[in-house]
């Protein structure tokens, strides 16, 4: 998951570089208006391809990887459910 959306990533960012190189080395000769289109095109891509590269997918579980404090993951394993231990009855 993570190698595909770097690919999408960089296919995103790679497109934008290349509307604004083509706008103003080739576009603008012909027209300026256009130019400016593609420019504003461009400016939208590196948000959008910010969001693409951080969302998690519904296979991505991070919130379970332990941290490496071993205190921090019984207490969050024992608030999750995990591990718990049995409770004494009355």
């Amino acid at each position: 998951m993570l190698a595909r959306r770097r690919h999408v990533y960089f296919a995103m960012m790679g497109t934008c570089i290349a509307l604004f190189v083509l706008a103003w080395s080739v576009v603008r000769l012909w027209s300026v208006p256009a130019a400016v289109g593609m420019c504003v095109v461009a400016m939208i891509i590196p948000p959008v391809a910010a969001m693409v590269a951080n969302r998690r997918g519904p296979d991505d579980r991070w919130w379970d990887d332990p941290s490496g404090d071993p205190t921090s993951d019984e207490w969050w394993d024992e608030l999750d459910g995990r591990h718990r231990r049995p409770r004494d009855r009355p």
